[in-house]
């Protein structure tokens, strides 16, 4: 499953070159992420109910063309691949023009939240991935 959403380039979010920040659109990715999460029927207190966390362990992100502040940018997020506890969700950022503003690979690993130790990725989630 594919989902996107849609955000407004705050003021807030633009640094002293006037683009968004770096660091922004990790951010940008995260809230994306959430929503995936939330359409696949895997909120935070469905995890929590499962005894399941995810930990972001690895971001390969590559910073494609500036984005400034009142643009509109869609964060597109997809399943990519999965292993026994880990697994990758892909991110795709565009302007409003369609052009490719940033993308990044994010790895992921489901940890048991009393022993924060990695445990086998949940079944609701793994069949996210076929």
């Amino acid at each position: 499953m594919e989902t996107s959403i849609t955000i407004e380039v705050r003021p807030t979010e633009i640094d002293v070159m006037g683009h968004v920040n770096n660091a922004k659109y990790l951010e940008y990715m995260e809230w994306g992420r959430e929503d995936w999460y939330n359409r696949a029927n895997l909120s935070f207190d469905r995890f929590t109910e499962m005894n399941v966390g995810t930990v972001t362990v690895n971001i390969n992100i590559n910073y494609r063309k500036e984005a400034r502040q009142g643009e509109q940018l869609t964060i597109k997020t997809r399943p990519l691949r999965k292993g026994r506890s880990s697994y990758v969700l892909e991110h795709v950022i565009e302007n409003e023009q369609g052009d490719r503003v940033a993308d990044a690979e994010v790895v992921s690993v489901t940890i048991d939240l009393k022993e924060r130790r990695s445990v086998p990725m949940p079944e609701e989630l793994a069949r996210q991935f076929s």
